[in-house]
């Protein structure tokens, strides 16, 4: 009945790779070199059930790695799970769209001035994309983990796009969709620095990854938008709602 939803969540947890635990009806994803909370979640089996007991093994998971115990899961794919969280005292953090889009059908790129988005394949253009989307997110300081995940996403068959200044070189925007799973992939980690934005590059990052998909595989991407005005970015590069996600912790 939730064929995406479904879709989506085995993507999720696979795009974890070997970072995942299982603890009861939960597959969870620890990054053991980064807290952020983004990077460490846990994603419900579809039609899960928990119990009191169940969720607390799962508390106890994060707790004792030094991560905030938190979930990113559809909710229509495991309609019982909220109901259990809120009982343990939970909060929902938000509710996001998601949005897909047909790789065929996603518009040529548009941007105002001096910039050219291209699939980043060097490490040194990996670099300048880790240092645009520090810059975006609030993150200035770019390390060598910063690079080497990008280098993963490439090594097991996603896509990174880097916006770069023609005129001085520098790397001023960038944005990957992961590695697939039977055709189904996330297009995330849309940054641009400051100085340029509000001229069309993030539409055109998302523009340029989702006409590429095809050469990865992939059919089914699909993103979160933050907003409505990023929602707004992303539907001028084809995408349109489809489902809702969850985001959900205890802190």
């Amino acid at each position: 009945m939730f064929a995406f939803e479904s879709r989506a969540h085995a993507y999720l947890r696979a795009a974890a790779g070997d970072r995942v635990i299982r603890t009861g009806p939960f597959t969870v994803r620890i990054d053991p070199h980064n807290a952020g909370l983004f990077f460490n979640y846990a994603i419900p089996d579809d039609g899960a059930e928990p119990t009191g007991d169940h969720v607390q093994q799962l508390v106890e998971m994060f707790t004792r790695r030094s991560r905030t115990p938190r979930l990113e899961y559809f909710p229509a794919a495991a309609p019982r799970v909220e109901d259990a969280l809120l009982a343990s005292g939970f909060t929902a953090e938000r509710r996001l769209p998601i949005l897909t889009c047909d790789p065929a059908e996603a518009p040529a790129p548009r941007i105002v001035g001096p910039v050219e988005v291209v699939l980043a394949e060097t490490d040194e253009q990996l670099r300048k994309v880790a240092e645009a989307q520090g810059e975006a997110y609030e993150q200035p300081v770019t390390s060598e983990h910063d690079v080497a995940r990008l280098r993963r996403v490439l090594d097991r068959g996603g896509l990174v796009a880097l916006a770069w200044d023609t005129v001085t070189g520098q790397g001023v925007g960038g944005g990957q969709i992961g590695p697939p799973h039977r055709g189904v992939s996330e297009l995330a980690a849309i940054g641009v620095r400051v100085a340029y934005r509000r001229r069309g590059i993030a539409s055109a990052l998302a523009a340029v990854l989702t006409r590429a998909c095809p050469s990865a595989g992939i059919t089914t991407p699909f993103l979160m938008p933050e907003n409505d005005d990023t929602e707004r970015i992303y539907q001028r590069a084809g995408y349109r709602r489809a489902s809702e996600i969850l985001h959900i912790s205890l802190r």
